[in-house]
């Protein structure tokens, strides 16, 4: 690689670390012209444009990167991907299927990296349905997610969210403790446990939540108002300070789950 070429790539990966994608493809282009035997520029290059919303060349970029690499995981999720958001569902499937046999885990089976890959994909599939209002296929996605990578606190998190408002209160509970269980210090996770179990008349055991995010994060404004819509005084709070009137449980909830 000459001096030119060698600089162009340094500043495209600069660019595309800053997530300038635009700036990035210019400099990136013009490596893959002076030497297009670099599966990782092509890679990067089909990144860039998709995110410019190219997919037509974002495609071409991913498929050059395998014709050099046909192992390369993190190329082939990604045209699995452009090969979805474009309606090739097949070509998708079959992409995918080939990630699975050549990405060196035991047969059957993706690496760590593709399958945390995966399942974020498929929980941003799961938020669409999620704001499309329809949960039940939100839920499905989202555990389809999990399945792929359960210690993901977050992705858990939206499937108790998604529960909750499909009226499986329950069941979103149950999500919501394990996510405090995984991670005690995850503090949206306590922060809704605390109104599906206010929700659910467990009064006792929500405040328990609120009161664990202050001891973690003082001053937290949501914990302060959870327990102050609960009757509850948050910790340091003047004694002198009036607090709301009580209103029915499931009113107050339900409203500070819709503001949240």
């Amino acid at each position: 690689m000459d001096d030119v070429t060698r600089e162009k790539l340094q500043l495209g990966r600069y660019h595309y670390e800053r997530r300038e994608f635009a700036r990035a493809a210019e400099c990136l282009s013009r490596v893959v012209e002076a030497n297009p035997t670099f599966a990782d520029v092509h890679n990067m290059l089909g990144v860039c444009f998709h995110e410019q919303g190219d997919h037509e060349k974002a495609q071409r970029a991913y498929e050059a990167a395998l014709r050099l690499n046909p192992a390369y995981t993190d190329a082939a999720l990604n045209l699995v991907i452009t090969y979805n958001d474009t309606g090739r569902y097949e070509e998708a499937k079959e992409t995918y299927q080939q990630a699975v046999r050549t990405s060196g885990a035991a047969p059957g089976q993706l690496d760590s990296f593709a399958r945390g890959k995966l399942a974020n994909m498929y929980a941003d599939i799961g938020e669409v349905y999620r704001s499309a209002g329809l949960l039940p296929e939100a839920i499905a996605e989202l555990r389809r997610a999990l399945a792929l990578g359960p210690a993901f606190v977050d992705i858990r998190a939206r499937l108790a969210a998604a529960l909750r408002d499909s009226g499986r209160r329950d069941e979103a509970i149950v999500e919501y403790e394990e996510v405090v269980r995984q991670n005690p210090a995850f503090l949206p996770g306590r922060l809704h446990l605390g109104l599906s179990l206010y929700a659910a008349g467990r009064k006792a055991d929500a405040v328990e939540q609120w009161a664990e995010v202050l001891r973690i994060a003082p001053g937290n404004h949501s914990a302060e108002l959870y327990l102050e819509f609960a009757g509850i005084a948050p910790p340091g709070a003047s004694p002198l300070a009036p607090l709301a009137p009580p209103a029915p449980p499931d009113a107050r909830m339900d409203s500070l789950m819709d503001a949240t």
